[in-house]
């Protein structure tokens, strides 16, 4: 029996659905059905899945819907076919002018077949009130999230029963909530597996005159990349003309407090107010110098603080990045040259002028070490004739592949394994110091940078070398901080004796604070991401540099 027209409004008054569908799906599903009446089985359509003694439904439309005086034999299939097309209409309103709209939003299906010609003059004949109900801003349509599955298997002629249907969409239901539940926990399992980053402290530098900062900008950005979180002091780095802002410019917290890390990285050793501040299993990098203050080591190993000297990270290829001493004695030497030719009366270049030529000054640098060779490049650029002397005959080559002569003397010494020079014997020593008495005053400027680590600096320039050498000639000792290599040397300070100056300076790379600051940092960078490869600490004591730089480690749990 046909529903009256007041319950047909009433069904087609009922709220929105709350689920939504694609206008391309449900087209689709429109073209299958009116493509029924004049292809009953079209290849790939709706009616594919219309078991073929089932009539499709004929849209209302049509001039074959019989409207009135249906005859008894055509009441059963009739019904059905009126009551499928009542669903689309209820779906889509007046379907006249909806695949017009699909088509306009690029959402018709292109294998579709095109509308039959009652479609088209519905087209013509919609009204305003239906294009509104078809809002063309909009691509998709709201169904009953309940109902969807039902009435896509109806347009598609699915017999089954109802409890069967139900029974699906109760399936396909659970299904889904299984999906995002899964989906849900692989998310949760990803994020708890994710470890916090490891926290860098950059304090303030507290030792007089020392103006680097332990990390610079440039690598703050770096280390962040890889996965670490850095803390700068307030004003740590303006010193080195590194602003707090730029340190905030490159990702990094600027606080008071640069403590409450896992790792803190400094220049120079910490004071006892900074031993205090530090706390157990905390890792703490910078020069701490484990070989001529073993209080110190004591104050960090009471701490139970993991402290890793950058004066003693093994010398091997591995390792060449992280080789501070190297890349602060760079600095060193250069420098050394400007305080020199600073504080020399003559040009250091030759000059040939009208008032006639002016020979270039002579430099001696003893010791072919990092620092000696960055002396020897810098004087030879500055035009000075340049000598190079050290007790080992291996570093010969580099000495004269810079453009210097080698100073040969009657005293040999041998490399030790990391590099340096073995201490000399006392008669060696003794020998070493006549021969350069002879030579020494033949030179304008001399740059001592004779080191041992661990001990004090060798005597190479004794007093009655100093008295021999011209007025105004120069002596810069790189070595003052630990004595000095000449016999007249005071650390720290610009002395004059018998007309010559003895500059015993003491921390020259702090005096170019920008690029040391740079190269430390570079070196200390290359040693936390070798100690945390993954953004995580993992102290491996088997390894050779880890080992090597630790000079206390942290207590281990009972």
């Amino acid at each position: 029996m046909r529903p009256s027209d007041d319950e047909e409004q009433d069904h087609r008054d009922r709220p929105d659905p709350d689920r939504t569908v694609t206008l391309r799906s449900l087209d689709r599903g429109l073209a299958g059905v009116e493509g029924s009446e004049t292809d009953p089985d079209p290849p790939g359509g709706a009616a594919d899945h219309v078991p073929h003694h089932e009539t499709p439904p004929v849209h209302p439309t049509d001039a074959r819907y019989p409207a009135d005086g249906r005859t008894e034999d055509r009441n059963e299939s009739g019904e059905e076919n009126r009551l499928a097309s009542m669903f689309v209409e209820e779906l889509l309103g007046p379907i006249d002018h909806l695949p017009g709209a699909a088509t306009e939003h690029g959402l018709e299906d292109l294998t579709a077949p095109p509308p039959p010609e009652h479609v088209a003059r519905g087209r013509a004949g919609d009204g305003g009130t239906d294009r509104r109900r078809n809002d063309r801003g909009e691509a998709e349509m709201s169904l009953l999230r309940e109902n969807s599955p039902r009435d896509q298997r109806r347009l598609a002629g699915d017999e089954r029963e109802a409890g069967d249907l139900e029974e699906n969409d109760r399936e396909d239901e659970t299904d889904a909530e299984l999906l995002d539940e899964m989906s849900h926990a692989t998310s949760v399992g990803r994020a708890s597996s994710r470890l916090a980053p490891v926290r860098i402290g950059v304090p303030r530098e507290l030792e007089p005159a020392e103006r680097r900062v332990a990390l610079v900008p440039d690598v703050v950005s770096r280390l962040g990349a890889a996965g670490f979180d850095v803390v700068v002091e307030r004003g740590a780095g303006v010193e080195a003309s590194f602003p707090d802002s730029s340190y905030e410019q490159a990702g990094a917290d600027v606080a008071d407090d640069p403590y409450d890390v896992e790792a803190v990285v400094k220049v120079r050793k910490p004071t006892s107010d900074e031993v205090e501040r530090l706390r157990d299993g905390q890792v703490l990098i910078g020069f701490l110098e484990p070989l001529t203050d073993p209080s110190g080591i004591e104050r960090l190993s009471a701490r139970g603080v993991t402290a890793f000297a950058m004066e003693s990270i093994p010398r091997i290829t591995r390792a060449q990045t992280m080789d501070a001493l190297s890349s602060q004695s760079t600095v060193a030497g250069y420098k050394a040259v400007l305080l020199g030719a600073e504080r020399l009366p003559k040009f250091f270049p030759m000059l040939m002028t009208a008032a006639g030529t002016v020979p270039p000054a002579k430099v001696l640098v003893l010791g072919a070490g990092v620092a000696g060779l960055q002396a020897i490049a810098t004087a030879r650029r500055l035009g000075a004739v340049v000598t190079g002397f050290d007790v080992r005959p291996v570093v010969k080559e580099q000495v004269e592949s810079l453009g210097a002569t080698f100073l040969e003397l009657n005293v040999r010494g041998e490399e030790t394994e990391g590099g340096y020079a073995r201490e000399l014997s006392e008669d060696e020593q003794r020998r070493q110091q006549q021969e350069l008495a002879e030579r020494v005053p033949e030179f304008d400027v001399v740059i001592t940078t004779a080191l041992v680590p661990g001990r004090p600096a060798p005597k190479l320039i004794p007093t009655s070398a100093v008295a021999a050498m011209r007025p105004g000639s120069v002596i810069v000792d790189l070595a003052a901080e630990t004595g000095g290599n000449c016999e007249l040397t005071e650390p720290g300070g610009v002395v004059e004796r018998d007309g010559v100056t003895i500059v015993g300076l003491t921390n020259l790379p702090s005096t170019m604070p920008f690029h040391a600051s740079q190269l430390y940092a570079r070196n200390v960078t290359a040693l936390l991401q070798h100690l945390a490869p993954d953004g995580e600490l993992s102290l491996d004591w088997e390894d050779e540099i880890a080992a090597g730089a630790c000079v206390t480690r942290a207590k281990a749990p009972a």
